[in-house]
């Protein structure tokens, strides 16, 4: 069964509507491939969904292992390559809660968690993955 159903809208916008839930995404292509650049492009969302699964396996841990993260941030930069054109590196930083310490084990726990999560380990290898955490 589908999860996703997308319409192409003309002009190089498109609109995917999540079934489940009836929530709708809009993208564009960038101004740099042709488009208008009014909504997230494909690759802004793939950089996107790369950095809000690293939160949301984050998330999981934490609840599981009774760490607050609430308010933690995070800064996505998507850089592109030519020739082909394709997401070459994407540049996540994380900035975690003002006011509250993390053990180096949390630490090390919560890095482990945003690198391994499902979108990370999809990706492929030659998407260079630049992470850093600010505490």
């Amino acid at each position: 069964m589908a999860t996703i159903k997308s319409i192409y809208k003309g002009q190089l916008r498109t609109a995917a509507q999540h079934l489940a839930s009836g929530n709708t995404i809009i993208t564009d292509a960038p101004v740099d491939n042709n488009g208008k650049g009014e909504a997230f492009s494909p690759t802004d969302l793939v950089s996107a969904a790369l950095g809000s699964c690293m939160m949301t396996i984050m998330g999981i841990l934490a609840n599981r292992s009774n760490i607050d993260i609430e308010g933690m941030e995070i800064e996505v930069t998507k850089i592109m390559a030519a020739e082909p054109r394709r997401i070459a590196e994407v540049v996540l930083d994380f900035t975690m809660p003002a006011g509250k310490t993390y053990t180096d084990k949390e630490r090390a726990m919560l890095e482990n968690a945003a690198r391994t999560c499902p979108v990370a380990l999809s990706l492929h290898p030659d998407v260079k993955q630049t992470i850093s955490f600010r505490y």
